[in-house]
């Protein structure tokens, strides 16, 4: 029988959402999601008041669609800014005192700002924006981890009016000069260099080697972290702290219109060059403010609580901002780590919760199965009462690593808000609330006010087995087009299925209603006619007890067209020899069904992960196959291609 989590009585009687239900006179969050997704008018028009949000100017209506669904505009009139909302608005509420983010180095430096002293050094930045000429719409690029100085930045960029564009700090200079020309950034924000494993990572040469590489002529704004020797341009190159010094602490913020660009952010660019979602300054407010209050049941400063949020994750990830915005919107707290999560002490993150009393942990799949590889040890003797929601994204998460978080460390008093959405919509599709019932692994259902469904080929809602995941009705956080592509846009979500937006996720709705996603569409396997997420079967994988993580992919066949074969890492200490890669392959066919027993099981000494833990299956695939792999630049561990394609040496021998 499949275990369900029941929500505990004093975790729905306090939860943010059963209050407001109660207030509305609704009977359930099951009506809620209902109402806010039959009724996008009633449920869009009203969120900016239920959040209490500020705006300089009342919008005249809630949406125009008249130019098609794809180009929905929003907030028709209104006028908003986000910096203002997640900064001035918290002063004046009374909560500038309150720390809203805290910055912990690998040497154990800490550095914590208040909402008074963001708001200064916000605006001392958004001078020197000026100064430097920024102006309404030219781009900012944040070439850096989350640090104050680069947050403080993002927020300045769209407190005058431009927009921010952070960019992964693990990237190589090709990619970020990709994006710098693209965006055509008129300034740069980066990092002199940071730690990692007790390395240091000097960041401002691929920095420079990008902006050249680009052709840009960019400002450079470097933060002075490690106080290194780095190469520097008189000319072009300015140090943060020197630079915000002698600016005037006040700045008006611009009165953007509700649709004006807020966020630029590309995506990694699996195939071809990266595309650019384009966030409005109301959509950023909306999606991620409204998944804190009503979702992971963040709750608002002015009510006396002192919630802290940590998101493993980067600013150059959709996850970074999304957190920053959500959490101070409400007065709230979010924390950022230098590093890795496992030095210089194994009980590095379980340390961390207990000292700054962390209430939400969320990471990437990966992320969780590396702490739970670290032993029972290093969680047991913390304090972790402080927390009470734990959240996955980035991956589909597996059914043991989510029972171990859930029923282990989380003592089933905590939920697992597992959710999936992108960076085209800042935010989810699919998420639940604390105050729902949740089976293994899953997403629950639609967010609200997310009308979406699941589709089969021929665009027909399918109810247990596989499809994809689609959206009926727009979301103002949707993205404005692509960044100067909007041929792109159409082709890439609203063409496959006309006036539905396609996500490009595969997913599942069971005989229960619970929605799972099972991984990208296009990494969907074909085997016989029949189509299979690789998820699925890596969770089965990752039950047996020798495996740590796996990742299974598509391997063509001049008879089957395609078999399953998967690649095993092994537990540490562990060896996947012969007996245990047949017991594996038996398992899969005993839980899947014959049809879906993997061709061939390899053992691997490493998968491709980027830096939040996510697997990069297509990484796989192409070292698999004898391609071109285009993604180093994205990954955490990039000898792992090397190890991948010793495996597939070992693949080509088995599938003779």
């Amino acid at each position: 029988m499949t275990y369900i989590w029941t929500p505990p009585k004093d975790v729905v009687d306090k939860a943010n959402v059963t209050g407001f239900i109660q207030a509305h006179g609704i009977k359930s969050y099951q009506d809620l999601v209902r109402q806010s997704t039959s009724d996008i008018r009633w449920f869009w028009g009203n969120l900016p008041d239920w959040l209490e949000l500020e705006w300089f100017s009342e919008p005249k209506d809630v949406y125009d669609a008249s130019k098609g669904i794809e180009w929905t505009r929003w907030y028709i009139g209104g006028r908003i800014n986000v910096a203002y909302n997640v900064l001035d608005r918290i002063v004046k509420r009374g909560l500038g005192n309150r720390v809203a983010m805290t910055w912990i180095g690998e040497d154990d430096r800490v550095v914590q700002l208040t909402y008074n002293e963001m708001l200064d050094h916000v605006n001392r930045f958004s001078n020197l924006l000026v100064d430097l000429g920024v102006k309404k719409g030219d781009v900012v690029a944040i070439y850096a981890p989350i640090m104050p100085e680069t947050v403080v930045a993002m927020l300045a960029s769209m407190r005058v009016g431009a927009i921010a564009s952070p960019i992964f700090s693990g990237f190589a200079p090709e990619a970020v000069a990709d994006r710098l020309r693209m965006s055509e950034a008129k300034v740069v924000v980066t990092v002199d260099g940071y730690y990692r494993k007790g390395k240091v990572i000097k960041l401002k040469p691929s920095s420079d080697e990008a902006i050249r590489l680009s052709g840009v002529q960019a400002k450079q704004v470097v933060v002075r972290r490690l106080n290194v020797d780095v190469p520097w341009d008189e000319s072009r190159d300015l140090w943060y702290d020197k630079a915000i010094a002698s600016k005037r602490p006040e700045f008006e913020p611009a009165e953007t219109e509700a649709e004006d660009p807020a966020i630029l952010m590309f995506t990694s660019g699996t195939t071809g060059k990266p595309k650019g979602a384009v966030i409005s300054h109301a959509g950023m407010l909306l999606q991620p403010t409204k998944e804190h209050f009503f979702n992971l049941d963040i709750k608002p400063g002015w009510t006396g609580s002192r919630d802290v949020l940590w998101w493993i994750t980067d600013l150059g990830w959709m996850m970074g901002p999304w957190m920053v915005v959500g959490s101070q919107t409400l007065g709230a707290s979010h924390l950022s780590l230098e590093g890795a999560l496992d030095y210089p002490t194994k009980d590095r993150v379980w340390a961390i919760i207990e000292k700054f009393k962390v209430t939400h942990l969320g990471f990437a799949a990966t992320a969780a199965r590396l702490l739970k590889a670290l032993g029972r040890e290093t969680y047991e003797s913390h304090d972790l009462s402080s927390l009470r929601a734990f959240g996955n994204t980035g991956e589909p998460i597996d059914e043991d690593t989510w029972n171990w978080v859930v029923r282990e460390v989380g003592e089933e008093r905590r939920p697992m808000i597992n959710l999936s959405g992108g960076t085209e919509i800042m935010g989810c599709f699919l998420l639940p609330s604390p105050v729902v019932p949740l089976k293994p692994t899953t997403l629950w259902g639609p967010g609200l006010g997310m009308d979406v469904d699941v589709y089969d080929d021929d665009g027909m809602p399918v109810r247990g087995r596989p499809g994809y995941l689609v959206a009926k009705k727009p979301a103002p956080s949707m993205t404005r087009g692509l960044w100067r592509d909007p041929e792109r846009y159409i082709e890439t979500y609203w063409s496959r299925f006309p006036g539905v937006w396609y996500h490009g996720d595969y997913a599942l709705i069971d005989e229960d209603g619970f929605w799972y996603i099972l991984g990208r569409a296009d990494d969907v396997i074909k085997v016989a006619g029949k189509r299979i997420g690789p998820a699925e079967i890596e969770t089965i994988i990752n039950s047996h007890p020798d495996v740590a993580e796996s990742a299974c992919i598509g391997y063509p066949h001049p008879v089957k067209g395609e078999v399953i074969v998967c690649f095993a890492l092994p537990k540490p200490g562990r060896t996947l020899g012969p007996e245990q890669l047949e017991q594996i392959k038996s398992i899969v066919a005993q839980r899947l069904g014959k049809p879906f027993e993997p061709e061939a099981v390899v053992p691997v000494n490493d998968l491709p992960r980027t830096r939040s833990g996510k697997i990069m299956r297509r990484i796989v695939r192409d070292a698999v196959l004898g391609k071109q792999v285009e993604q180093t630049p994205v990954l955490d561990n990039p000898d792992s291609v090397t190890a991948v394609k010793e495996a597939a040496e070992e693949l080509k021998k088995l599938m003779k």
